[in-house]
């Protein structure tokens, strides 16, 4: 095995929740990380459990783990009309 520790690709991800809301999260996984918050009570985040059905609207790739949650608060501290032009 190298010295250079493998690293899946991350992704920051843009969910648009039933109640028109959206939320940010980082993964490595976007299909799988879409089922969990779309069908479980344990591994979906708290904020998509009561406003589902949630649907993938954007992501994007990243680096490593620290690059995607860099990202993430980034993404996070936009508008709402900010994060709807990032989409399209």
């Amino acid at each position: 095995m190298s010295d250079v520790e493998y690293s899946p690709l991350w992704h920051v991800y843009l969910l648009l929740c039933a109640d028109g809301t959206l939320y940010t999260g980082v993964t490595t996984d976007c299909q799988r990380r879409l089922k969990e918050h779309n069908e479980s009570n344990r591994l979906g985040a708290k904020y998509t459990r009561c406003r589902r059905p949630v649907t993938l609207v954007w992501h994007e790739p990243a680096r490593n783990r620290s690059e995607a949650c860099q990202r993430e608060y980034v993404i996070k501290r936009l508008t709402r009309a900010e994060k709807l032009a990032l989409i399209s």
